[in-house]
């Protein structure tokens, strides 16, 4: 029998989200996620670039995730990359940023539909022994707070990413993320390092840790998932 239709939200920042065709090759792991899923699920990727849980509030992004949601529906969010850093005008401090997570899931779950919470995926940095840096923990560690408080699924993200970064080490991590030498591609002539977001392959590779997450939470959605992309 089929599964009935149900409908996967992602809300985020930029290492989540669609890119434009000006911004390749550097791809969120939303569009590589959206083809491991099957017939019966439709991905919703409403992550923005820039974008924090108190600036996706203010600029009225959630609201249309929630009028949309349906029982069974389920909303993923993983922000953090910009709510953390108090430099930024997207900053959210701490307290907000757990109150926001919080919102998010309660009237997601007021619409019968099910949070996962994820924490931000790791920055490619390393320190002098090769070992990767913790470059999200406070608001990581927000974010597992939030899951507990709330006993909301968690998928680590971080930790995952982390674990993968160990496993890679410093130069061969490089090509998970949006590496690129002068003129090696024409979005970006004069090369590009970034060790925040995300090669083609990288996606994929953030992807498939985030697969393992609803995985092993053994989440409704993991029957209609597909491991080999269409």
């Amino acid at each position: 029998m089929a599964s009935e239709p149900i409908t996967v939200h992602l809300i985020g920042d930029s290492t989540m989200a669609e890119k434009a065709p000006s911004e390749r090759p550097e791809t969120g792991w939303g569009t590589p996620f959206s083809e491991r899923v099957d017939d019966s699920v439709t991905v919703e990727n409403h992550a923005r670039n820039g974008r924090s849980t108190r600036t996706f509030l203010e600029e009225g992004r959630w609201h249309p995730v929630v009028r949309d949601l349906e029982t069974g529906d389920y909303v993923f969010v993983q922000f953090g990359h910009n709510d953390e850093v108090p430099s930024k005008e997207q900053y959210t401090p701490e307290a907000e940023f757990e109150s926001n997570l919080e919102r998010f899931v309660a009237e997601t779950r007021e619409r019968g539909a099910e949070a996962v919470l994820l924490t931000p995926i790791a920055r490619r940095h390393f320190d002098g022994d090769g070992n990767p840096k913790d470059t999200h923990r406070v608001y990581s560690e927000l974010t597992r707070d939030a899951a507990r408080s709330r006993d909301v699924p968690l998928i680590d993200a971080d930790e995952r990413s982390r674990s993968l970064l160990r496993e890679l080490g410093p130069e061969e991590s490089k090509s998970l993320y949006n590496h690129l030498s002068p003129g090696e591609h024409p979005n970006y002539p004069d090369g590009v390092t970034d060790d925040t977001h995300f090669s083609e392959y990288g996606a994929r590779r953030m992807a498939e840790l985030v697969l393992d997450g609803v995985e092993e939470l053994n989440l409704g959605l993991t029957t209609r998932l597909e491991r080999s992309p269409r």
